[in-house]
């Protein structure tokens, strides 16, 4: 389900830095901007292997925030077997 609010933006967590990566360069090319790339330790993991990429995508093609498109990323967040998160 598509969010109502225009604020925000979607974190697509994956658990492979390289697949984090390509999916952001895939993002940039589909107009989505930025796709910034970054690590996202566990809350309370002291182990640098417990650790999750994120992608932060905050507008989608044309301008639009990237939250109208949330669907399409979780989509996307799927395939490389990961999920969204809307931040707010």
């Amino acid at each position: 389900m598509t969010r109502q609010t225009h604020e925000g933006a979607v974190l697509v967590t994956l658990a492979e830095r390289d697949a984090a990566e390509e999916l952001a360069e895939q993002l940039l090319e589909q107009g989505y901007a930025p796709c910034t790339v970054h690590r996202d330790m566990y809350a309370g993991e002291d182990d640098d292997e417990d650790v999750d990429w994120v992608v932060e995508v905050r507008t989608g093609p044309g301008g639009a925030p990237a939250v109208m498109d949330e669907d399409g990323l979780s989509a996307l967040a799927e395939e490389y077997g990961g999920f969204t998160h809307v931040e707010e």
